[in-house]
């Protein structure tokens, strides 16, 4: 086989530019929206503001010239000039720069709604996005780094669209309206040496800024790493804790923040040459066009006035060429950033509707695996042909060792992911033919880790129905036995639970869990080991509260402790992927199989873990 070809500079360079446009492609219909006929007036709006900025820019030297050339009595101005005098001039000249800034302001304010609308637009279709990733994603992605990643693909939205519309076309039109004034009133001597010097400064800028790029991106991938370790390091906090591994996860942080700091000097260093050599470029662009005016003056060619309208129009491009460095690396730098943000809203969802799926219709509530084969993974299968039928409004429970498949089961039924074989239905329906959301709507999970929102007590329960009243959620969290301590806190339900819930304990925690499904009032329960960080008390309270909810409705529990669902209707033993039992707790007791030996080691106060034993 023939090798390929290595990519050379060069094909990168135009990898980075096809790229760059797609990007821009991609933001583009933000700034021009259908249907959206206020954003586009803004828009020619603010385009009209900056044109008018740059016009009067370009005339204000010329106030500046003829007030030099009345106070010194050189050249032939004007009657009109002549009539207003230098004092009246020098008014106008100041006039024009307020022109000028006053107009510059205007655009930004006109153009305010148009960038805050397309970064909010950006934002909330980024953030709606990542919720429909699969879990498969999330479990893999690290929270840290997709922060990072909105975080700075957004605020690369924000400059591209501020900067690239009011900073190189502007720089453009303006660049060209000094080039047509010096050719015009001087001589094509001077707009050669100002070209040749544009021209070296814009080629020395772009070389030198590609070049960084790759020290900033190293820079940025330091610095994504090293917030991933500070964020995994304190979710884990608890863990940190019993290890005695603070030390060690400092060491951990700092060895990312050392990466960081290598390419943060490499980024220092290199901008300090960037504009050293920016600054050498123009300066030598600037002194030389000075010289010729100079010459000019004293050859009685040029006036004083002339010399000053030099100056002033080599400043006036000499500072937003010096802005132009700095916009340019930037605007790479967000492209890179945006690059990244556009990709995560290409990610494709593993698990989507089909086109026109109607929504799930509920009449009894039925759950059937049948012949269900998934795998995380294509060579290890978790599930080989697992077939369960759950009638309507009746309790069945699943238990096993680990690895079994017992949580892959839960996870199939909510559709997290989609089987690779067989189906799962819902009174008949697959669950691949019907919307994930009517789907969700008809499921209620406690699973057996409950994690909470950084918000208020209320807050966290009254998730499961926004709609509830407060005498409903009240109601709720009296049936999951949690009221009583809630209304014991100083500020109750009002109550702050911290982020994840750390601030309440893991029973706690699974209670608030309990009522936030006891209030969504679901036809499907699936309980996920729902009880098992409660104390033996409050189980029992729980437990009958749980048995009175999943009365008339289809209950799913995936056990750990036997003694909690021996009421079951059917009882699934599954091992290695395969269902290796079922039937009454009587039934699977008697048999003195698989079951029977996991019973008689719990009731034997061995108090181990079923899926150890």
């Amino acid at each position: 086989m023939r090798r390929g070809r290595r990519p050379t500079t060069a094909d990168l360079s135009q990898l980075d530019r096809s790229q760059g446009m797609r990007t821009i492609r991609k933001v583009a219909p933000y700034l021009w929206p259908e249907g959206q006929g206020w954003v586009k007036r803004r828009v020619v709006l603010a385009m009209l503001a900056l044109v008018l900025a740059k016009v009067v820019a370009v005339i204000t030297p010329f106030f500046y010239k003829a007030a030099v050339d009345s106070l010194t009595g050189e050249g032939a101005p004007e009657a009109m000039l002549m009539a207003v005098g230098a004092v009246g001039l020098t008014i106008a000249y100041g006039m024009a720069k307020l022109m000028n800034t006053g107009f510059q302001q205007l655009r930004d304010a006109i153009f305010a709604r148009v960038g805050q609308r397309a970064l909010r637009r950006i934002a909330l279709e980024t953030f709606t996005h990542i919720h429909r990733l699969s879990l498969r994603y999330h479990i893999t992605r690290k929270t840290g780094g997709l922060s990072r990643i909105i975080e700075r693909g957004v605020k690369g939205v924000d400059f591209l669209l501020r900067f690239l519309l009011f900073s190189i076309g502007p720089l453009v039109i303006e660049l060209a309206l000094v080039g047509v004034i010096l050719y015009v009133a001087f001589d094509i001597w001077y707009l050669a040496v100002v070209a040749v010097t544009i021209a070296a400064y814009i080629k020395f800028t772009f070389v030198v800024t590609d070049w960084r790029l790759k020290i900033r991106k190293k820079m940025n991938d330091q610095d994504t790493d090293a917030n991933q370790k500070a964020i995994d390091s304190l979710l884990n906090f608890e863990t940190v804790k019993y290890f005695g591994a603070e030390a060690r996860e400092a060491d951990r942080y700092d060895r990312a923040m050392e990466g960081y700091e290598d390419a943060a000097i490499k980024t220092s260093l290199s901008l300090a040459f960037l504009n050293f050599g920016q600054a050498l470029l123009i300066t030598g662009g600037l002194v030389a066009v000075m010289v010729m005016a100079a010459m000019g003056v004293q050859a009685g060619k040029l006036t004083v006035g002339d010399f000053v309208m030099v100056n002033a129009y080599m400043i006036q491009i000499t500072m937003p060429l010096n802005f132009l460095g700095t916009v340019y690396r930037e605007i790479r730098q967000s492209l890179v950033d945006m690059a990244e943000m556009f990709a995560l809203l290409e990610q494709p969802a593993e698990v989507m509707d089909k086109p026109g799926a109607p929504a799930l219709a509920v009449t009894g509530g039925a759950v059937a695996f049948r012949d269900v084969r998934f795998g995380y993974d294509a060579e290890r299968p978790i599930l080989k042909g697992v077939t369960i039928e759950v009638p309507a409004g009746r309790k069945v429970a699943i238990v096993g060792p680990s690895g079994a498949g017992k949580s892959t089961i839960g996870r199939l039924l909510f559709r997290f992911y989609d089987v690779t074989g067989g189906a799962v239905l819902i009174d008949g329906q697959d669950v691949r033919d019907i919307t994930q959301d009517s789907l969700h709507a008809q499921i209620g999970v406690v699973p057996q880790d409950t994690v909470l929102f950084n918000d208020t007590i209320l807050y966290n329960i009254a998730y499961g129905r926004p709609d509830a009243t407060r005498e409903q959620i009240e109601a709720a969290a009296r049936a999951a036995q949690i009221h009583d301590f809630v209304a014991g806190l100083p500020r109750g339900y009002e109550t702050m639970v911290g982020e994840r819930g750390l601030k309440l304990s893991g029973g706690e925690k699974q209670r608030v869990g309990i009522a936030r499904t006891l209030l969504k009032n679901p036809p499907i329960l699936l309980l996920d080991e729902a009880t098992s960080a409660l104390d033996s008390e409050t189980e029992a309270g729980i437990q009958a509260q749980l048995k009175a909810m999943g009365e008339g409705r289809t209950v799913i529990a995936i056990a750990h402790r036997l003694s909690t669902i021996v009421d079951a209707d059917e009882i699934v033993v599954l091992e290695d992927g395969q269902v290796v039992e079922r039937g009454s707790h009587e039934a699977l007791v008697a048999r003195g199989g698989r079951y029977a030996a996991m019973w008689a080691r719990q009731q034997a106060g061995e108090d181990e873990d079923v899926e150890a034993a």
